[in-house]
């Protein structure tokens, strides 16, 4: 080869490496920039949660116990219930430094939300939700939050699963390698644009810190089981009447085997009843999903009073039959197994 083609080649390849460096620096820029930007977005509508033993928050504080996501600009703010269960005494911190007092409207122990209300006399900062039914495995997300009452931090990280059932059959989790530590309980999880995909509540960890699982409670959740409680100061849970439930294996077609819940105990009363559903049936789905306990569990306990449930029941008569339930209010799931 000649010194010349030689020569044309090397400034070929050198081309070739600078296009490459710099759309590898645009690209790296950008995400850079998106974090910045979502960062800015959102922060000021985390907030610190402080409980104190004084007359008033000014009086006698203790450090930083949790965080919080401004839900409403007329003072609503969501939270974990365990952050504040144990305190009679709430206050408020914002990410500009103003105080004020909080007061517990209600909460949720199934879901572990609380909702706060302050009343500010400034103009606040709620945060923007996303839909979390779109989430997908990779997506990049930031963590924001008061670890160890240092201050709001942000950290960042992907979505390492969906649907988890980490200690609580009534949520399907969100789970991210975003650094979540003590103090995070109740901070926001955000996507690239800034908009809430889910409430930071718990972390997987033997020392009790950051391992790299952390679980957020989904932004539908959030917003369904928030909404309750602002409106009727708690959930309400529904009823289908007074049952017992069994799990068992039963034959639903003449080769096919299934999983189902057979009902031992029925009182004559309740939505369950007067659709015709007795002791000796079987309930094999629940709106259109197998009737394993995780889905059971986890329509009733979010369904809200008025929705209709379908059932699939299998019965010695009728063999496969459809019944649409319009749940009832009850102040507890009348559901035994």
């Amino acid at each position: 080869m000649g010194i010349i083609k030689i020569l044309q080649t090397f400034k070929i390849n050198y081309l070739v490496v600078i296009l490459v460096t710099i759309i590898s620096t645009l690209f790296i820029t950008d995400n850079n920039n998106k974090f910045v930007t979502a960062s800015d977005k959102s922060i000021a509508s985390v907030v610190t949660i402080f409980s104190y033993g004084g007359s008033s928050f000014r009086s006698s504080r203790s450090n930083g116990i949790g965080s919080g996501v401004i839900f409403s600009d007329d003072g609503y703010i969501v939270t974990n219930l365990h952050v504040v269960s144990q305190n009679k005494k709430i206050a408020i911190k914002l990410n500009n430094g103003n105080q004020y007092d909080a007061k517990i409207i209600g909460a949720d122990r199934n879901s572990d939300i609380a909702v706060l209300k302050i009343l500010p006399t400034e103009t606040l900062d709620p945060i923007n939700f996303a839909d979390s039914k779109n989430l997908k495995i990779g997506d990049k997300v930031l963590a924001i939050g008061n670890p160890y009452g240092i201050g709001i931090s942000v950290s960042s990280g992907i979505i390492s699963a969906t649907g988890r059932d980490y200690g609580n059959p009534y949520l399907e989790l969100i789970q991210t390698d975003a650094a979540i530590n003590p103090g995070n309980s109740g901070g926001a999880l955000i996507n690239e644009k800034g908009n809430l995909i889910g409430i930071n509540t718990k972390i997987f960890s033997k020392t009790g810190a950051y391992q790299g699982i952390g679980f957020a409670i989904p932004s539908e959740k959030v917003i369904q089981i928030a909404s309750e409680i602002i409106q009727y100061g708690k959930v309400r849970n529904i009823w289908m009447g007074n049952f017992r439930v069994a799990m068992v294996r039963f034959k639903l077609d003449e080769n096919l085997i299934s999983n189902g819940f057979q009902v031992v105990e029925m009182e004559n009363e309740g939505p369950l009843f007067e659709k015709g559903v007795g002791v000796g049936d079987i309930i094999y789905g629940v709106n259109d999903m197998d009737a394993t306990w995780k889905n059971l569990t986890q329509f009733l306990s979010l369904a809200a009073p008025g929705d209709t449930i379908k059932l699939n029941i299998f019965t010695e008569s009728e063999k496969k039959k459809v019944v649409e339930i319009e749940t009832s209010a009850l102040e507890e799931i009348n559901l035994a197994i």
